[in-house]
């Protein structure tokens, strides 16, 4: 299964070492993470001028087109994760949205649509948990 995994860079890294953790689990599981990227510690979090963001642009959606499924983690608020969210809804890709209720209060936007699969959780292993379950 191919995956495309949402979480925050431009909006806040605060979680990006429990990204790296979901996405480790889903390769362990035998799954390909399309944006693995998205959990590592080196990524540049300030604009690279109109070329260079067209093409992530270009390369993010490409990503999101060829998925089969799309898992966010949204505890850290993100506009590039809403956008994707979004994208994904249009082309019919399957949507889990995880959250953790003690540190945020999810967008309307996301749990008003019921398209989305809303994920609350208390501990991460829980969101492991979850994933067997969907994957």
């Amino acid at each position: 299964m191919k995956i495309y995994f949402a979480g925050s860079i431009r909006g806040g890294r605060v979680d990006a070492e429990l990204y790296r953790r979901i996405i480790s689990h889903m390769q362990q599981m035998g799954h390909v993470v399309l944006t693995e990227h998205v959990g590592s510690g080196n990524l540049c979090l300030t604009e690279q001028g109109r070329d260079r963001d067209a093409a992530i642009y270009e390369q993010d959606t490409a990503w999101l087109r060829e998925s089969d499924v799309v898992i966010a983690e949204c505890t850290c608020p993100s506009l590039g994760v809403g956008y994707e969210l979004a994208y994904a809804e249009r082309f019919e890709i399957p949507v889990h949205i995880f959250y953790n209720p003690s540190k945020c209060a999810l967008s309307a936007m996301l749990t008003g649509d019921s398209y989305f699969h809303i994920h609350p959780y208390e501990k991460e292993e829980d969101i492991f948990t979850a994933l067997n379950n969907i994957l």
